[in-house]
């Protein structure tokens, strides 16, 4: 399909433009899912190479005594069979499988460990499917706050499709470090470094990020054939160049908070103070008496050291 542009000057009709292909186009995937490949019963195998070596041995004493052509023949069917099915059995760990191709193309994986007979004729690629993990490199990104803050995390991955992973990407465990780090860059952007209670931080809520990171860098490598575990974050902290200048925000805000509450407390002892000499009716006390006890019980309360007190022998207004 093509579009058109308006005409120029001194043109007739308008020029047409052809749109431009798209880089990455998913028709240029590699799309391959994992079946199973045929395996046999190598012991079977084994048996039917002792067998057919035991034939050759014979054929061969058969020639060296005289025999024809035939025999001869025969001796060569059987030597060619023994290799063959000699070259075709192989041990698979457990943990580990064997990604099967003839000629080039795809013919399965075996997945079945112990001694195992494949076809002949193929090649094998060894691909481990135990769990494994990895650090990403501590990476210096800008939080939601523009802050650079310094972040890490651990990833825990296994191979679930043996096929895609061999043939979709080029080398599997590089492919996921990177979008790993490309998905922790991703979500430190999207999120403060610290925050109100209310508000969604990378260091006050742990069990969020962590949850939106394993799906991100799931979504990410999956055209690898890869399942995501986990992924947890394993090093956060401000970059040394706002190290200090945050750590004395933070400690500021401590303070606050510290004197916030301390304050809220000390009016409601205040106000239960007054509200039990008034029940009681121990004293009658006027507006200013009752100003003069809130104010020093204000400062002993909020004060950061003992009081020290002062013995009035005379009267309150003088």
């Amino acid at each position: 399909m093509s579009t058109t542009v308006p005409t120029t000057p001194g043109s007739s009709s308008p020029t047409p433009v052809t749109p431009v292909t798209p880089v990455g186009h998913k028709g240029l995937r590699v799309t391959v899912t994992e079946h199973d490949a045929w395996q046999g019963n190598g012991y079977l195998a084994v048996a039917l190479f002792v067998a057919l070596t035991g034939g050759t041995i014979w054929s061969l004493v058969r020639v060296d005594g005289g025999a024809g052509w035939p025999v001869i023949v025969l001796a060569a069917i059987l030597a060619t069979a023994a290799c063959l099915i000699a070259l075709s059995i192989t041990i698979i760990q457990p943990g580990q499988t064997n990604v099967v191709q003839i000629f080039g193309a795809y013919a399965g994986t075996a997945r079945r460990t112990g001694l195992i007979w494949l076809a002949p004729l193929t090649t094998r690629r060894t691909v481990s499917v135990r769990v494994r993990n990895f650090e990403t490199t501590r990476l210096k990104v800008n939080d939601a706050d523009g802050n650079p803050v310094e972040i890490a995390s651990i990833v825990v991955w296994q191979v679930s499709d043996t096929a895609a992973a061999t043939f979709a990407v080029e080398d599997a465990i590089d492919f996921v470090a990177v979008q790993a780090e490309a998905a922790v860059r991703h979500v430190a952007r999207s999120y403060p470094y610290d925050g109100p209670d209310s508000v969604e931080s990378l260091r006050g809520s742990t069990d969020v990020i962590s949850a939106e990171l394993a799906q991100e860098v799931a979504e990410r490598v999956a055209v690898a054939g890869v399942e995501i575990i986990e992924v947890r974050i394993s090093h956060l902290a401000y970059a040394p160049e706002i190290a200090q200048a945050m750590l004395q925000r933070q400690q500021a805000s401590a303070v606050v908070a510290a004197r916030s509450r301390i304050v809220e407390g000390a009016v409601g002892m205040v106000q239960m103070a007054l509200e039990e000499l008034n029940r009681a009716d121990v004293v009658q006390l006027d507006e200013e008496r009752k100003a003069a006890m809130v104010s020093n019980l204000l400062v002993v309360l909020c004060g950061e050291g003992r009081p020290t007190p002062v013995m009035n022998t005379g009267s309150l207004y003088i």
